[in-house]
């Protein structure tokens, strides 16, 4: 049970952190687009640099998006597979990443 209750833990901390409006705003944006940069998303999101940098940081933590640095900047993607499907599920829209 033990470990089970682990796996119920993680699942409830990933949906904790796509709960969030501007995290699902992020990811949906990142299914979208690919990958893009926090100049980008804070543009779209008309939201601080620090705000946008507090979100993604708290996806990257639970390895929802990951980072390519290409030259000074990053760039982020959603990593979890299971967070794609959860969103285009939620947004209902066909999937693009099968």
């Amino acid at each position: 049970m033990d470990n089970q209750f682990k796996a119920y833990t993680q699942s409830a901390e990933l949906l904790k952190a796509i709960a969030h409006p501007v995290r699902l705003c992020i990811i949906k944006g990142l299914i979208d687009k690919g990958s893009c940069n926090v100049t980008y998303m804070q543009e779209c999101l008309e939201l601080p640099q620090s705000t946008v940098s507090q979100h993604l940081q708290k996806l990257r933590s639970l390895g929802i998006v990951e980072t390519q640095r290409n030259g000074l900047e990053n760039y982020y993607s959603v990593k979890d597979e299971r967070v794609i499907r959860l969103v285009q599920l939620l947004l209902k829209e066909e999937s693009q990443h099968d």
